[in-house]
């Protein structure tokens, strides 16, 4: 693949990455690294914050401003652990539960518009692709 080829796909996964980011946030009210956290937060529970942190591969200041906002939400609460100070714990709500449920529906819908017309060897060839690009980043 030419260098000119090369940056053109690289370009193309960026408006990608955009497009996806901000129709995911206008379809479903939250943004999809917040989807995310909370996701994570109900598959436990409760969770310990640093843990969380480094499920979503974020630093601490991003982590915390995303929980910040979750718990203004209603979605989780944070306490602190009674047997070490210095962990917080997160736990998801029953707002929260039940957002999730709902972003859940959000999801399937989002996911049937942005891949309407693809075939499924058209589907099994992408995700193929993207698996390869996945790997060669993490090899490197």
């Amino acid at each position: 693949m030419g260098i000119l080829s090369s940056e053109k796909t690289f370009l193309q996964i960026q408006e990608l990455q955009r497009l996806l980011n901000s129709s995911f946030a206008q379809c479903s009210g939250i943004s999809m690294s917040r989807m995310q956290l909370l996701f994570h937060v109900y598959q436990s529970q409760e969770i310990n914050q640093t843990e969380l942190q480094k499920l979503m591969g974020i630093n601490h200041a991003a982590i915390t401003r995303h929980l910040k906002q979750l718990e203004a939400d209603n979605m989780v609460t944070r306490r602190t652990s009674s047997q070490d100070n210095r962990i917080t714990l997160v736990k998801i709500t029953e707002d929260g539960c039940q957002q999730v449920a709902i972003l859940r529906e959000s999801s399937e819908q989002f996911l049937k518009q942005m891949m309407s017309g693809f075939s499924e060897h058209e589907m099994s060839q992408l995700s193929a692709m993207l698996q390869r690009i996945i790997q060669n980043l993490s090899s490197s």
